[in-house]
């Protein structure tokens, strides 16, 4: 597997190997022991999750404050723009954001630690994401950042249409009045 640092060196971005010809592909999806070797750190996951969403559906930022979740995200199915912000304020990187296609041909995954608030945004017509988690789903502990807060300033794919959101996501924090990391 190749891995890649992106702008915040705590998100990467995996990239399995792929061994195809013309009957299809084979590749291994997760490693535990290579994963643990690439993120530095024995990472235990709990909890497996598949959303299928349609195209300008954004689903995002979300974070638990307590019960934090590291996810290792994907797409099988489609494409998403997957967004990670990095919220822990003793972080050098705190209120920063990376962005990274995620789509069934690249195959690629990315690692968004605990600490980070993560969205993603459906660029194709469907898409089928995938993700694994280091804790398990707490509602009472989902906190949500605003989507287009103006201080985080991502730059979303522009679709020519407005994004769906739930009632949730459009209703988020500001990252200055949310609850954040220490």
């Amino acid at each position: 597997m190749k891995i890649t640092p992106t702008a915040i060196p705590d998100v990467l971005v995996i990239e399995p190997k792929v061994f195809g010809d013309a009957r299809g592909f084979f590749m291994e999806s997760f490693n535990q022991s290579a994963f643990n070797d690439a993120v530095g750190s024995r990472v235990d996951f709990v909890q497996d999750n598949h959303s299928r969403s349609t195209k300008g559906v954004l689903r995002g930022l979300h974070y638990q404050i307590k019960q934090p979740q590291g996810k290792l995200v994907r797409v099988v199915s489609g494409a998403v723009f997957d967004v990670a912000v990095d919220i822990r304020k003793s972080s050098a990187t705190f209120g920063k954001w990376v962005g990274v296609q995620l789509d069934e041909e690249n195959r690629k995954q990315l690692w968004v630690p605990a600490g980070f608030a993560h969205a993603f945004l459906v660029v194709s017509e469907t898409a089928d994401f995938l993700y694994k988690t280091t804790d398990y789903y707490a509602p009472q502990f989902e906190r949500c950042i605003k989507w287009d807060d103006s201080q985080l300033a991502i730059d979303w794919p522009n679709l020519d249409g407005e994004f769906k959101l739930s009632d949730k996501d459009a209703g988020g924090a500001t990252l200055a009045t949310a609850e954040v990391f220490d």
